[in-house]
């Protein structure tokens, strides 16, 4: 038994009244491991991998431990979706160039179609997360699930090998997607709106920041667009990221009105 299982079963049985007891119980039950177990489609070998993937960087505050969360293991396991990702379109499309496949794996890898896959497979579930973030995870659910499913990729990987890795990728993420061909949809509405000013031989778009809301685990950024020094169009999201596709995405329509 590792360390942080020992850990874990000690924090358990010790602080029963904590608010996170009932985190920790619902991935701690022989019952909660079978469900993960039939979700994942595979025996689960090492638990504590499975534990520390599913495990917010916030619940370690209420284990007053320095132990690592699912950050190193979400690490490892965006790394290895970027492999399995990638082989499968070098074998699935050999006709298309490195730009398509560049295009589709950005795609498939993105952390709303990560959140959904987590969505899904209800692995949100068996996240163990501070009780003080359950009110706002309905929010920032996308990177916390994202984030997850990742971590989970690391730890089947850690407990498998990459054949198990990579029939769990493919059945969760890569074969709903590519089924309904959602992959053919370009999302990346940044890249379309400076293709387009650099075809009508404008200047490339910039986007300034005119305003951030909100306390500083639930921001929302807003960024206006201009090309030039003319304005074109406003974002709103909860990353930079995000308002900034937002922002190129409304540019787009209102040059196609």
């Amino acid at each position: 038994m590792s360390p942080l299982f020992s850990r874990l079963l000690k924090f358990f049985g010790v602080r029963e009244e904590s608010n996170n007891s009932h985190h920790v119980n619902k991935i701690l039950t022989p019952h909660k491991f079978t469900e993960l177990e039939q979700i994942i489609g595979c025996p689960i070998r090492n638990k504590s991998h499975y534990i520390q993937a599913l495990m917010h960087r916030s619940f370690l505050e209420e284990l007053e431990d320095d132990d690592t969360s699912n950050e190193r293991l979400e690490f490892l396991g965006d790394s290895v979706l970027s492999l399995v990702v990638a082989e499968y379109l070098f074998e699935n499309f050999p006709k298309e160039d490195e730009g398509f496949m560049t295009k589709v794996r950005a795609k498939l890898v993105n952390r709303f179609a990560l959140s959904d896959a987590a969505e899904e497979i209800g692995l949100a579930n068996f996240i163990l997360i501070n009780q003080n973030l359950t009110n706002t995870f309905a929010k920032a659910s996308k990177t916390v699930l994202s984030d997850a499913f990742e971590a989970i990729i690391g730890a089947i990987y850690l407990d498998h090998g990459l054949e198990i890795t990579k029939k769990f990728i493919n059945r969760v993420l890569i074969e709903p997607i590519t089924k309904a061909e959602d992959y053919l949809v370009d999302e990346n509405y940044k890249s379309q709106l400076l293709e387009y000013a650099q075809a009508n031989k404008l200047e490339v778009p910039s986007y300034v920041v005119i305003k951030e809301e909100g306390p500083q685990h639930d921001r929302v950024f807003t960024i206006k667009v201009n090309i030039g020094e003319d304005y074109f169009g406003i974002g709103k999201g909860k990353n930079k990221k995000t308002a900034e596709q937002n922002a190129a995405k409304a540019t787009l329509e209102k040059i196609a009105h």
